[in-house]
């Protein structure tokens, strides 16, 4: 019995099909991989995120983006879509086409039973190799806790945990604190009714 390799992508390769798919893939070393729905929690979450940093940063420098809005990790040659990001210098991107950030500052991943391994892992490694990359915030959806990286003075990253709906975390990179309880509202809401 043969073993049929997948063929190596050039990244030129992988924009070009990604441009045109219906559905999203990242792309890392060569190989595309399709990425899984998000369940309604998932969702929930990403849409109450979404909505709290775009309220703080009306009228501020930083610029967010929603999970449509590719992220290139220049070293790795990593391309994924993370749930949300920031650029709080000029935005920079990898082509003329303005659909692939290089420059984030913060980074935000809600993690997923099927990806989780790799989110905290693997991913969170090559996102922490971002220059630009301040602060990556990861968030559970099966519980009220967040883990966010922050990358120190002398490069180094230390982790910062908050858990409960009464806690909050301080996002130093764009000046501002997420409340759990905000961020959570309408997960807790579904099971306070359900």
């Amino acid at each position: 019995m043969s073993t049929l390799s997948k063929p190596f992508l050039s990244p030129e390769e992988y924009l070009a099909i990604e441009r045109k798919a219906e559905y999203k893939s990242e792309y890392y070393r060569g190989e595309m991989f399709a990425m899984s729905g998000v369940s309604r929690k998932h969702d929930r979450i990403a849409t109450q995120l979404a909505f709290l940093i775009a309220q703080h940063l009306r009228g501020k420098r930083c610029e967010d983006f929603s999970a449509n809005m590719r992220v290139r990790a220049t070293a790795s040659g990593l391309y994924t879509y993370p749930d949300l990001s920031v650029a709080c210098e000029e935005p920079q991107f990898a082509d003329a086409q303005v659909d692939t950030l290089t420059n984030p500052a913060l980074l935000v991943e809600i993690l997923s039973p099927s990806t989780e391994d790799y989110d905290r892992g693997k991913k969170a490694k090559l996102y922490r190799a971002i220059p630009s990359l301040q602060e990556l915030l990861i968030i559970a959806q099966d519980g009220y806790e967040v883990e966010l990286y922050r990358r120190q003075v002398d490069g180094s990253w230390s982790l910062i945990e908050a858990r409960g709906l009464e806690s909050s975390i301080a996002l130093t990179s764009i000046g501002y604190t997420l409340s759990l309880r905000e961020l959570y509202e309408k997960v807790a809401e579904d099971s306070e009714n359900g």
